[in-house]
């Protein structure tokens, strides 16, 4: 018999960058009602998954508890950081290799917090959606996600990027403009529930060589700003499978 011990590990949140799949629906009827007060139905949502000009990327937080070795580097006086989201190096080891994780993939609770989506229509990325759940906005997910977006245009050698935005929404509209997005038009009464105008703004040249060394840039600021808020990042989506700084 082994004389190994192992000791369990308090609950470790990260999270997880990953296309979205049809039983987290119900997830996303929730969270569109948070963010968007009901902007589609489930079945709308369910014929854009459908869709294959529709290309949607989430953001998951998920929660799993881990069995670590007693001879590992784990220090076991650090605090509890399952409401903090930070999953430390020690951690992150535990649970892909050197320990043993208590819990299956598929067992790992997952709540989805963050929802964006794009149309491919010939050589352009139309952005439809981007929402982050309240509780976590302003944490960099919403930079997270758009940049995922764009990368996701750029992989396809989509040629530009468009979208609308309230008027009204300077949040918003600051994040896309930080991304070099820049305002080409105006809707009228855009919006049905207030009649507020849209603002359409449009990015050129996603397919070159010099935004793929932009997309470098940025990946590297949205991954420090994630880690100065304590988020560890693992990417569950093979699209990315090039990006090695992800």
């Amino acid at each position: 018999m082994s004389s190994r011990l192992s000791v369990k590990l308090d609950i470790v949140s990260f999270l997880e960058l990953k296309p979205l799949k049809a039983e987290q629906l119900p997830a996303v009827i929730e969270l569109d009602r948070l963010c968007f007060g009901g902007h589609w139905t489930l079945d709308g949502y369910r014929r854009e998954l459908e869709s294959s000009s529709s290309h949607f990327l989430t953001v998951c937080l998920k929660s799993a508890s881990v069995d670590c070795p007693s001879h590992s580097n784990y220090n076991h006086d650090t605090p509890n950081n399952s409401h903090s989201g930070q999953l430390t190096a020690q951690q992150s080891n535990a649970l892909n290799s050197s320990g043993v994780a208590t819990q299956t993939e598929a067992e790992i609770p997952s709540q989805l917090i963050g929802l964006g989506c794009f149309w491919s229509i010939l050589e352009e990325a139309h952005i439809t959606l981007l929402a982050v759940h309240p509780e976590y906005q302003n944490q960099g997910l919403g930079k997270l996600l758009f940049y995922g977006l764009l990368y996701l245009a750029h992989q396809q050698g989509l040629e530009r990027a468009t979208l609308e935005v309230r008027v009204s929404n300077q949040t918003a509209l600051s994040l896309y403009k930080k991304f070099g997005f820049q305002e080409v038009g105006k809707r009228r009464r855009y919006y049905q529930d207030t009649g507020e105008d849209a603002l359409i703004l449009w990015r050129n040249h996603l397919a070159t060589a010099e935004f793929n060394k932009i997309l470098m840039e940025w990946q590297q600021e949205i991954k420090a700003n994630l880690e100065s808020k304590n988020w560890n990042l693992l990417v569950a989506d093979h699209r990315f499978q090039n990006n090695k700084e992800f």
